[in-house]
Formats: C-alpha cells, structure tokens, sequence
C-alpha cells in the first residue's frame, strides 16, 4: 500500500478495492468528449494561480508598512521568514492530508485559512499580528497547497501527458505572479498596502468555490479512467500511516552524506530566489528611487523566464551529469548577484534587463538536476527525500527573509547582502561537485 503520492501510486484491481470497501467495485461510465482530467487540471491551474496572489505580495509591503507602524524590515522580514519555512515545512505532510481527507477538502481549507490571514492583517496594530497572520496562517495555509497538491492531480488524474501537465501546473505560480505582481504595486501606490491585502484575500476565497464543485478527488469519483489510461482504477482506501513514512525516510536519509549536500544546496537556492530576490529586491530596487510598479514588473519579468529555464534545464538534465549543471547554475547565479549592486538605479536600462533575463532563466532552473540526484541516490524513496530537500529550500529562503532585512537596517543598504549571497552560490556550486554518484548495480547480484 502506498504512503505518499507525490510518486506514482501503484494501481489496485477492482477485486481489491471491493474487499477494501466492503462493496462491489464502481462501474466507469461512458468517456465524455473532453476528459474531465482537463477540467479538473484546469481549476488546479486556476488556483494555483489565485494562491500564488499572497507569495506576490511580502516585498512590496515591505517598506509601506515600516512607513506605517515604524517597524524594522527585520521585523517584517521575521513574518516573512515564519511564512517561508511553514510553506516548505507543511509539504512533506500535505500528502498525508490529501490522503487522508482528499484533495477538495484540504485545498479549501487551505484557501480559506490563507484569505483569513491575509484579510486579517488590514486590523492589525503590533508586530505580533504580522507574524501570526502572514507568518502563520498564510504559511500553513500555502504550504498545503504546494509541490503536494498539483503533483497529486497529475498523478490520480493522468496516466498520459503527466511531463506536459506537471509542466503546466508548475508554471501557473509563475503565472500568478505575473499577474498579480504589477496589479497589486499599482494598488498599493494609488491606494495603501490594505486594500491590496483584501485584494489578496478575495483571490482566494473566489477560487473556493470552483474547488468545491469541480475538484473532484479521483476519478473513480465520476466513474472515469485516469486521462489515457485503459483500464478503470477504482478509487484506493485512505491511506494511513503517511506522515509517519515521511519521518522514517527522513532520519534515513539523514543518515548520508549526499542528502545534506542536496539539502544544503537547495538551502541555499531558496536563500537566493525566494529569500532574496522575492523578498528584497523591490525594497533594494525602491531604495535607488526606481518606482514600485517599475521594480513589480521586472520580478513578474522573472516570472516569464523561469518557465522557459525549467524547461530547458530539463532537458539538460537529460543529457548532462546532473552535478555538473548544478555546479554551472550555482556559479552563474552567484557572479550575477555579485553584480546587480552595480545596477540597481531610478530607471530601468539594458545591463538590469539582461540580469532580469539571465536571473529568470536560473531562478529555478536547479529543480530538474537536484530531482534527478534525488532520484540517483535515493531510488523508491527519491519523492519523500526531494520533499525534505524542499524544505530545506524553504528554510535557506527564510533565513534570509529575515537576516536580509536585519541587514538593511544595520547598514542602511543591501549591498552586503548581494555579496554574502553571491558567495553562498559559490559554496553550493562546490558542494554539488562534491557529491558522489551512486554506483550503478552489477547484474546478477543484490
């Protein structure tokens, strides 16, 4: 029986499933024209792209609110932080909840819970509340709709086209950060940051609905096959006992070299993009009197080319020593940051749009190879050990959400920051030509 589904799930006969549920199996019905796996991967997108309204908004409040209540953008950033690592720390237990109590039930909660906190925020008066609503109730709520939720479509709802799919619902937070981005600085600027908190809040309570009454769970729910599947697969019994596997392959992996390489490098991506980037650089970029909507623009810009990065870093990755590209990307990513001091100014000119470009094509073009190393090492468990890798990732992005903001207050810029993280990149590139390939086994033994 399996334990996660962020890994394919092996399919049970319809035998099985009567003796699991106690009943005769679900009979399919006639095939519409259009698969509803497509409907049902067009909602995902739809809110994907809704929740990815809340990740737009942390930098461009970052300076309207230490405006407002004199807080340090430390204290901002701390929510901030809190709001990243409850993002990666949830998603290895995500899956566990969607078994549990499906997918429909828990991606509305999530919604919910994340258009509380963001809604909440527009009453607040004490440092406090940030980190309760943003930090908190966004953070949980975000990260139970993160790698789970769209790898969970794709696998229960396509047998066929999963590469295209997963492809498509990757890029829907990118997507939503393009939308969202420039929309909410301009409201933020012809406004105040609460009414673009409330913006933020109604994106997802109207998904909500769409969730409820077209997300269905399986699709033995509406008595269909999987999209390209040939057979009818009835719908499993909850699995029990998922968090728990989570854990155990968690201290096992822990218990080798490679996957703190992989950890530590991912860490450090996150730092990098999410932590970095996300975060600060529409403060640093207003700090030189570049105008909010401008600096929105050119991180939505990013939003574009990461799309196209991850595409093509997969298919490097299926050509290339997977340590290598990692090596090359790192490297790349931190001689860039070690340059943009140098470009930040009023007005956007060619160097800042080539590093806007070049930076999007990196910014997550690390996934393809470190899944893959993941998959090298760590074999059946690849999937549970890469959602922990993720974690770390999220933490790295935390960490320096936070210290990113102490250190603007401590030396009234963020060049040091730039610096100190072009050198992390350098770091993760070595660590990533430090780990070892796994020897391939010889046939005929065990």
């Amino acid at each position: 029986m399996p334990y996660s589904i962020l890994y394919d799930v092996p399919q049970t006969t319809d035998a099985a499933a009567a003796s699991v549920h106690g009943s005769k199996p679900d009979r399919p019905r006639r095939r519409p024209r259009v698969h509803r796996a497509w409907w049902v991967a067009a909602v995902t997108f739809v809110t994907i792209i809704g929740a990815a309204a809340f990740r737009s908004l942390p930098g461009i409040l970052i300076d309207p609110l230490h405006q407002d209540f004199g807080w340090s953008r430390g204290t901002i950033g701390a929510a901030v932080s809190v709001n990243l690592a409850l993002y990666g720390l949830t998603a290895p237990f995500a899956a566990a909840l969607m078994d549990r109590f499906g997918i429909r039930r828990v991606v509305a909660v999530a919604l919910t819970v994340i258009a509380l906190g963001s809604g909440a925020t527009v009453w607040m008066e004490s440092a406090w509340q940030l980190i309760l609503c943003w930090g908190l109730l966004v953070g949980l709520g975000s990260g139970s709709m993160a790698l789970a939720f769209a790898a969970t479509v794709t696998n229960r709802w396509f047998t066929e086209r999963r590469g295209l799919v997963t492809g498509v619902l990757t890029a829907a937070s990118a997507s939503g950060q393009l939308i969202f981005l420039p929309l909410l600085s301009w409201i933020v600027e012809t406004y105040d940051w609460r009414p673009a908190a409330v913006t933020v809040a109604l994106a997802a309570l109207a998904v909500v609905p769409f969730v409820w009454l077209l997300l269905h769970d399986h699709p033995a729910d509406v008595g269909l096959a999987p999209y390209g599947a040939d057979e009818f697969v009835p719908k499993p019994a909850p699995v029990p006992g998922a968090a728990r596997r989570a854990v155990t392959v968690l201290f096992s992996a822990a218990r080798t070299g490679p996957f703190w390489l992989l950890a530590g490098t991912f860490a450090i991506c996150g730092a990098s993009t999410n932590g970095l980037i996300q975060t600060h650089f529409i403060p640093a970029a207003h700090d030189h009197h570049m105008p909010l909507t401008t600096a929105s623009s050119l991180l939505a810009v990013i939003g574009i080319f990461d799309v196209v990065g991850t595409i093509a870093s997969g298919w490097f990755t299926d050509r290339f020593e997977p340590r290598r590209l990692l090596a090359v990307y790192y490297a790349l990513r931190g001689v860039s940051l070690l340059f943009l001091p140098l470009l930040l100014a009023p007005s956007v000119h060619p160097p800042m749009l080539f590093f806007i470009v070049f930076y999007g094509l990196d910014w997550v073009a690390t996934v393809p190879p470190t899944l893959a190393l993941c998959r090298e090492q760590y074999g059946e468990d690849s999937a549970i050990v890469f959602g922990w890798v993720l974690a770390s990732h999220q933490v790295g992005a935390a960490l320096v959400a936070f210290l990113g903001g102490v250190a603007r207050d401590r030396f009234g810029s963020y060049d040091v920051v730039w610096v100190a993280s072009g050198a992390l990149c350098a770091a993760a590139a070595l660590m990533a030509l430090v780990i070892r390939r796994r020897p391939a086994p010889v046939a005929g033994l065990s």
